[in-house]
């Protein structure tokens, strides 16, 4: 018998998910709000790790089809102090792909292929106990039922509430992206200190950070510890108001390094926010949930990468499974919220390493992770 199975969300956890099934020749169904794949920007690169993202990709059987779009020489990491003083520069060698990274949108569009994708299917509410199983509520007034509901749908999860009324808690650390394009024609001199990877600038309780993407691409990400409503008194619509309020915030740091800021497009304001490190709930037959909607944690390199295994492991472990399809979920979830539990503690730790009152935790941080 075929289980009608929908997974809700298309960012990489659902991808994957749904990309395993149908290598298993198993029907699954993604519903996206929004109403294309280019409909908003698809954020920064990642950097996939070999026994996390790269497993998930390999269990997709699109390992091959990765390695020729990734980047492995965007690993490269480099730490300033805020006077410009480089403090630690590190490049990959030659044959070092343990991280290599990837654009957001390459990666979607690979794991999307001929997948079938509900876009603009907003999803409002999911009511599992139904007797034809877990009801599906749309946006659009529609009503669709499945045998499973897998929510991968991120921080805000419209899926969350019908396994627990836990929601996401602000960190006290906020980030304001902004980004250079055409960056090796337009600004040189800040293509030569961003490199091929990211640079990192840690001050006291704020950082900035510069992550190179494809295409001559940089994002831009300044970091620090603010009250959530820090800025109140600020239009954050109006550039030229943000940018000069994030100079100020970051003042007497290197001129090169603040042209980052002053060079920087439109400004948009990320909150971080987490759900609690050990989040767990009560098992609910027909529906659980992968990725950040199941353990939001800090953005430090570990979210993306989980969030791909979890959806291929449950994925194979449902197309390849011989036994009850709910007893299959019921021991995945056990073991996504053992392993999810301790990346959590550990990246919870490493942001308050990295946006600290001493920057030299955040050095340590970096010669503890990297290799030499």
């Amino acid at each position: 018998m075929r289980h009608r199975i929908a997974v809700v969300g298309s960012g990489p956890a659902g991808l994957t998910f749904a990309r395993v099934l149908h290598r298993h020749g198993h029907p699954v169904t993604v519903f996206e709000r929004d109403p294309s794949p280019d409909a908003r920007p698809p954020g920064g690169a990642l950097d996939l790790q070999q026994g996390l993202g790269q497993l998930a990709l390999d269990k997709a059987g699109l390992l091959a089809a990765f390695r020729a779009l990734a980047r492995p020489e965007g690993q490269a990491m480099r730490i300033l102090a805020t006077d410009g003083t480089v403090l630690r520069d590190w490049h990959p060698g030659p044959e070092d792909r343990a991280n290599p990274e990837i654009d957001r949108g390459q990666l979607r569009d690979l794991l999307l292929g001929p997948l079938d994708v509900g876009w603009g299917r907003g999803v409002t509410r999911v009511v599992p106990g139904t007797r034809d199983g877990v009801l599906v509520h749309f946006a659009d007034g529609r009503k669709e039922t499945f045998d499973l509901v897998v929510g991968a749908d991120g921080a805000w999860s419209r899926v969350r509430p019908a396994l627990t009324p836990v929601t996401p808690h602000y960190t006290g650390v906020t980030l304001v992206e902004t980004s250079l394009d055409d960056v090796d024609t337009r600004h040189p001199g800040l293509a030569a200190l961003v490199g091929e990877g990211s640079l990192a600038v840690y001050g006291v309780n704020r950082a900035l950070v510069a992550q190179r993407n494809s295409g001559g691409h940089v994002k831009v990400y300044a970091q620090f510890r603010a009250p959530l409503d820090w800025h109140t008194h600020l239009d954050l619509a109006d550039t030229a108001a943000v940018r000069s309020s994030l100079l100020a915030r970051f003042d007497g740091w290197a001129a090169p390094v603040l042209d980052l800021l002053r060079h920087g497009a439109a400004f948009a304001h990320r909150p971080l926010y987490v759900l609690p490190v050990s989040h767990t709930w009560d098992h609910v037959p027909g529906v659980t949930l992968l990725g950040d909607a199941a353990h939001l944690m800090p953005p430090l390199g570990a979210g993306a990468n989980l969030a791909m295994l979890e959806g291929a492991e449950l994925a194979e472990s449902l197309a390849t499974g011989t036994g009850d399809p709910d007893e299959t979920v019921r021991a995945f979830e056990e073991r996504m919220w053992a392993r999810a539990g301790r990346w959590a503690r550990m990246t919870a730790a490493g942001l308050e390493r990295l946006v600290s009152p001493d920057p030299a935790e955040a050095i340590a941080v970096f010669d503890q992770v990297q290799p030499s």
